[in-house]
């Protein structure tokens, strides 16, 4: 994706309960909504920018579901970089890519004894559909060239650096597990090789 197949629509101030950000918002050639900044402003672009890469999670980030670590990620993520600067970008990439509806078809699987990757597999998926080349273009845009990353998922880390964005650093988002979501993290940590 060329630098120029995105679009800045709109931005905006949003006081937030982490802290005051502006939103901004990027479309792609055809004016879809794909991918939404939110930025703890000034950005410093002599100095690799705090970014966290953030998959839309109806039922972590809006819900706050135990099934996943997203919700938690969000608010970790939001907190950071209000305490200094940086960037969220968050991504249309609900369920590792696989969209909502397939989402909860893999929870019903999950439910009856399957681990994450299992269910993406046995609904004929990979384990993790997302692509970063937006994402970089994005950054790009924003002036951002070099980031500290953060992620506990080495593939942010590599798919950025492919599309021409320098990882400097990569700071991990520890969060809690619970009972519900225990299966989740190690399937995470052993079969997708996130750095928990």
């Amino acid at each position: 994706m060329g630098e120029n197949s995105l679009t800045n629509v709109v931005s905006a101030k949003l006081p937030t309960k982490y802290g005051n950000f502006a939103l901004r918002l990027f479309s792609d050639q055809n004016g879809r909504e794909i991918i939404k900044a939110i930025i703890k402003e000034p950005l410093n672009l002599n100095q690799p920018v705090l970014v966290r890469l953030h998959s839309e999670c109806f039922t972590g980030d809006v819900l706050g579901s135990l099934r996943c670590d997203c919700g938690e990620q969000l608010a970790n993520a939001l907190e950071a970089i209000n305490a200094s600067t940086g960037v969220v970008l968050y991504l249309p990439q609900e369920g590792r890519g696989i969209g909502l509806v397939n989402k909860l078809k893999a929870y019903n699987l999950q439910d009856e004894g399957y681990d994450t990757v299992q269910a993406n597999e046995q609904l004929g998926f990979a384990p993790d559909l997302r692509h970063y080349d937006s994402a970089s273009v994005a950054l790009a845009l924003l002036g951002i060239k070099e980031v500290n990353l953060l992620t506990n998922n080495p593939d942010k880390i590599e798919q950025l650096i492919a599309n021409g964005i320098n990882v400097t650093a990569r700071t991990p988002l520890i969060v809690g597990k619970n009972e519900t979501n225990e299966k989740y993290f190690q399937a995470k940590k052993d079969k997708m090789g996130h750095l928990l």
